[in-house]
């Protein structure tokens, strides 16, 4: 049976690749990965640890020529969530610029060069892609639905949190698949109906299920976006003087017409409990809070009222309290990049063990993230170095159920 081949862009620590080539329909054939400012290169040790230095690429991706990149079928990755507003145009080029370092115009590029385009994307991103900046909202995604649709291809999206499909985190992304317009997944795309694609049709509609609408009419369940096909039109005006969110938690784009609606996950499945993922034996002694420790660890969960001034405005600011320790019988919280370190903190998990109260592991992190147990270890990586690179990956069965749908929709 034919593989599909991968590009992994941004790869960190290989999340897409672990999830896609779990199904066994994928081969990985060139991946990149950077770390802007750091001296240790931690993400791409990993990778290369994990799968080899064959065609894997540890330079700047806006260094990297798209003709050292491999042809593809899918490019995949996790871009960072920045500006993507257009800048100016490409001298002496029909492309277009964004701001220096703002890594979507890497990908732009990357498939404006491409002669041979790779057939699918996958993409993931925080979900508050869909509605920034503040002073318009949406304008960054519809920066990316616009300058997708220029290069010719079709984008669905949605707002998936894995601990509502049975995984072990409550972590939301936005997910985005894109199918170039000679694929047979475009063209029935351009046959359905919205609705219809949305709630029955669609890859995510298939592999994450929604609760369907008691009677399906689009312009009870649809909303239409209007976006413009000059992407200098669109950074400067699209939704300037509407404050509201354009873009709901599910939709999809072909040809320039968009469509999105709100939808609500279905899954009758058993939902995951955080001390299934605890070790259960006694971990190493520096995961495991004081006594002196314990007060300061009360005060960050606890709940805060305190008077602040800025600009000369005084304001009350307050913080509801957070659960100390975290509950073993729900899916953990969603993990964040400053999991790891000893300091107090109201974002880390903690858990109550047996032996005692004490922070995540490196190894239960990696589980909370579905990856491979152990696989950022590495005698180049501190423990905290371990935690923060768990906070920037993804949930890998996700891709792993889009992946094994996007392949079985393409035969």
């Amino acid at each position: 049976m034919k593989k599909l081949k991968v590009a992994e862009l941004f790869a960190g620590v290989g999340g897409f690749r672990i999830g896609l080539e779990n199904t066994k329909k994928y081969e990985t054939v060139w991946s990149n990965q950077w770390e802007p400012e750091s001296n240790i290169q931690h993400a791409s040790l990993i990778y290369q640890k994990q799968f080899g230095n064959e065609n894997h690429s540890n330079k700047d991706i806006e260094d990297v020529l798209t003709s050292s990149i491999p042809y593809h079928d899918v490019l995949v990755g996790g871009f960072p969530c920045q500006d993507y507003s257009v800048a100016s145009l490409l001298k002496n080029s029909k492309g277009l610029l964004g701001k220096k370092g703002v890594l979507w115009w890497s990908i732009y590029r990357i498939l404006e060069e491409k002669k041979r385009k790779p057939k699918y994307l996958i993409f993931e991103n925080v979900d508050r892609l869909l509605i920034s900046p503040n002073t318009q909202k949406g304008r960054d995604f519809a920066v990316i639905l616009s300058s997708l649709n220029q290069l010719g291809y079709a984008v669905e999206w949605r707002v998936i949190n894995a601990a509502e499909y049975g995984m072990p985190q409550r972590r939301r992304r936005v997910f985005i698949v894109g199918y170039y317009k000679n694929t047979d997944i475009y063209k029935r795309i351009k046959k359905s109906k919205p609705i219809d694609w949305l709630f029955g049709e669609g890859i995510f509609a298939k592999e994450f299920k929604v609760q369907q609408p008691q009677v399906l009419f689009d312009e009870h369940y649809l909303d239409y976006v209007s976006i413009d096909s000059d992407l200098k039109k669109v950074t400067k005006s699209f939704n300037l003087d509407n404050f509201d969110r354009v873009f709901k938690n599910s939709g999809f784009m072909i040809d320039g017409q968009t469509y999105t609606t709100s939808v609500t996950p279905s899954f009758s499945g058993e939902l995951a409990k955080l001390k299934t993922f605890l070790e259960k034996k006694k971990v190493e002694e520096e995961f495991y809070i004081t006594d002196d420790d314990l007060e300061k660890w009360q005060y960050e969960k606890g709940a805060k009222a305190k008077t602040r001034t800025k600009n000369g405005y005084t304001y009350e600011w307050k913080e509801g309290k957070i659960s100390f320790p975290d509950d073993l019988e729900k899916p953990s919280r969603t993990i964040i990049t400053s999991e790891g370190g000893k300091s107090p903190s109201r974002i880390k998990h903690v858990v109550n063990t047996r032996y005692g109260l004490r922070r995540l592991t490196p190894l239960e992190l990696e589980r909370l993230n579905m990856f491979p147990e152990n696989h950022t270890l590495h005698e180049a990586v501190p423990n905290s170095k371990r935690a923060f690179l768990m906070g920037n990956a993804l949930v890998v069965g996700i891709v792993e159920k889009l992946g094994s749908r996007l392949y079985k929709e393409t035969m």
